[in-house]
Formats: structure tokens, sequence, C-alpha cells
């Protein structure tokens, strides 16, 4: 392929639980490093999980001007503060990026807290009117639209709002709009943060366990939720080669299904399914790949429909293709997940370092997979597949491979 059909990703930005920041957070999913903690972002104790994958000593005016942050919403300030971090790490100033040229694709599950806050006030002070800082934080496509005013990008704009998938939706979606010649560059990725109604729904449809998540495992009992933000820059590689741009991962293409089933949890037809879209848009065998980052939230059946799956796709390699859980250490992230795994794929793919599935105690016959446990692998990744799955049957597979001239 020329180098004007290629994408390639030159800008990663993570505000996370381990972690803020591209070094931060790669340094502790490699030490297996748990952000989970005792929840602060509200009072848990009329609920039956108190703990979580919560962002530590996050400040946005660190990132944003201190005059704009009160218009933000807590999921915007991640995903704009990750943004930030993102474009400075791709080494792009503000004028290399105006204007149509450059898109904003950004994935999210429950869009923010402000609309929460706003019920709240309505019902405790019976209030008919909405002020300007309120209405520019509730909509949540105001999460994509910050980030393009912020940067004065005019070019396309979307906010993807499917789910735990939202992530690689995003960063599909860039990709296309780059390897299409709509775009030469896209930001993409995925941002939510905690807020109790969120909260509340999340540990009403899913068993949430009360200490820790433990993916694979035998006993495990359930997910923990997570917050935060996973930002990547995709540029085309004619693009990024022009300016000398270092280069973590080429996105080789991606694969999406609806389970029309079951709308909160996966089925086995759809996410296989995903996979296999996955690798024929890549053009890539199953005999290629090298390490599957999993769904893996923690949940009895998610785990288990997800090991099926794998099997189904890997066939004779099920046992020898390393799975890994990042959800281990981060918690879910909601509609950053993905992104934020996206991430560790590139990053994966580029130091030849596989990121562990931490609590792993008890081996499941039902995920008799290689699932990396405890302890980080060194082992050289040319291919890695991204797994996101979504309420109401939104699933998507990324493809993310070494870049190679």
């Amino acid at each position: 392929m020329k180098d004007s059909g290629r994408v390639v990703v030159t800008g990663l930005g993570v505000v996370s639980s381990v972690g803020i920041g591209r070094e931060d957070f790669w340094d502790s999913i490699c030490r297996g490093k748990s952000g989970i903690s005792q929840i602060r972002s509200f009072d848990t104790s009329n609920l039956k999980c108190h703990r979580g994958g919560e962002v530590k000593n996050f400040k946005a005016g660190d990132f944003i001007d201190r005059r704009k942050v009160k218009y933000l919403g807590k999921t915007s300030q991640f995903a704009l503060s990750a943004s930030i971090l993102a474009f400075e790490d791709a080494g792009l100033k503000k004028k290399q990026i105006q204007g149509e040229n450059t898109g904003v694709f950004i994935g999210t599950t429950m869009g923010g807290k402000p609309m929460e806050d706003l019920l709240f006030t309505w019902v405790r002070e019976k209030q008919n009117t909405i002020d300007k800082i309120r209405l520019s934080q509730v909509l949540a496509n105001n999460i994509s639209n910050n980030i393009g005013i912020y940067f004065g990008i005019n070019g396309m704009n979307y906010l993807f709002p499917t789910a735990c998938a939202a992530g690689n939706y995003a960063i599909g979606y860039g990709y296309d709009m780059i390897r299409t010649g709509k775009l030469e560059r896209a930001v993409t990725g995925g941002a939510d943060a905690f807020f109790y109604i969120g909260f509340i729904g999340f540990q009403s449809l899913y068993a949430m366990a009360p200490q820790k998540c433990q993916p694979f495992d035998k006993n495990r009992k359930g997910m923990m939720l997570g917050e935060g933000a996973g930002i990547l820059i995709l540029e085309r590689l004619d693009v990024a080669k022009k300016r000398n741009a270092r280069i973590y991962a080429e996105i080789k293409g991606y694969g999406l299904s609806c389970d029309a089933y079951h709308p909160t949890a996966p089925e086995i037809f759809g996410v296989t399914k995903t996979m296999e879209n996955a690798l024929e848009y890549s053009g890539i065998s199953y005999k290629d790949i090298d390490y599957i980052s999993a769904h893996g939230t923690g949940t009895l059946i998610n785990d288990k429909i997800e090991c099926r799956a794998i099997k189904n796709i890997l066939k004779e390699r099920y046992k020898k293709v390393p799975v890994s859980s990042l959800k281990s250490m981060l918690g879910h992230p909601m509609g950053a997940a993905s992104a934020l795994e996206a991430i560790a794929c590139c990053l994966t793919v580029k130091h030849g370092i596989i990121p562990p599935t931490i609590n792993y105690k008890t081996p499941d016959p039902e995920c008799d997979i290689d699932c990396v446990p405890n302890h980080p692998r060194r082992q050289p990744v040319k291919i890695a597949l991204n797994n996101g799955f979504g309420f109401g049957g939104n699933n998507s597979s990324l493809v993310i491979g070494r870049f190679d001239n």
C-alpha cells in the first residue's frame, strides 16, 4: 500500500486510574499496578460496591486554562487534557492542526455528570431555567466539540455513543476518513467520568465485584467500574513522514458487528463475527495474530463468551496466543476502555512487552487461554487485536500492527 493509504499513530494521551500521561500509564500496566481504590467522587454508603478505577491526582487546571475549566464537564476535562497530552506527544502545534484537514472522533458511554447535576438541581431547587455554564456542560456532543474549539479544528467532529466499544468505533472511523483521503489527521479515542447515576446503572446491570477484578479466573466475581480518557493521534503516513514524526504503530483495520439477541451481554456469534470482520478488512490471517487485548470484564458470562469466540478465531493456535485484560488493573473505564487498551496495544507492538492480567489465581476450564497471568511478558508482537464489546450489542475489534517502513 502506498504511504498515502496507510494510517499511523503518532501521539498518545492518557488520563487513567493508574497514571496520567503515556509514560506513567505504560510503566504502571507493565508493572501490573492496580488502579482500584475507594471511590471519592461521590458517597457510596448506600451502594453495594464502594471501589473502582478512579482517576487520582487529576487537576484540569494543569492542562487547561483555569478560566475555561468551569465550562467543561468532568468527561470533557479528561478528554481535552488527554488530547493536549497526545498533541504534545506527537510534537504538533496548534497552527499545524487548525483547519479542515484534521477531524475529531470521540467515543463515550455515559456522556458525563453534568446532566445528573442538572436533574438534581431541578428537583431540589425547583428551577425552570438553565444557566449558560450548565448548558455548555450538559450535552454529550460537547465532549468532542470542546476539543475542536480548543485547538481550532473545524474539520469533521463526531461523538460515538456506542457504549463500551465506543473508543474502537471512534478510532476506526478516524482511520477510514484518513485512509480514503478525506482527512490528513484525526484526534480519536474515548472518555468517561464517574458519576452516581451511571454507577448505579452499571451496578444494576452487572455483577459488580466487591474488591477486585479477576478476568478469566474461575472465582471471578464481576467487573469494577473505571473512568478516564485515551486519545490517539492518527496521521496519514506520508504526512507523518514529512514532518519526521515518531510513529508508535500502524492501524491495519477494524471490524464491527451488532448482537441482536441480548442487549446487556455479548453473543458468541456477534463477538466472533466482529473479530472475523476485523481480520478480513485488514487482510490479516488468524495465523498472524500475536496478541489479543481482551474486552475481559471479569464477569462470568462475558469472559466465557469472549474466550469461546477467541477459540473460534484462533482455532488450533488458541493456547499459543497471549490474551490479557487491562481491566484487571484499570477497572472498566466505559467509553475510554477500548481507547486506553488501543494505546496499550500500540506500545506493546512498539516495545515488545505484553501487559499482564493481574489478580489471577485459579484457572477456569472454560477460559483456558494464555491470559498472561500476573506478570508482564517480553515477547515480540507484530499484530495485536483489540476487542471492545458494548451495550446493545455494539461490538468492535481493532487491528494494530508494528510499524515497518
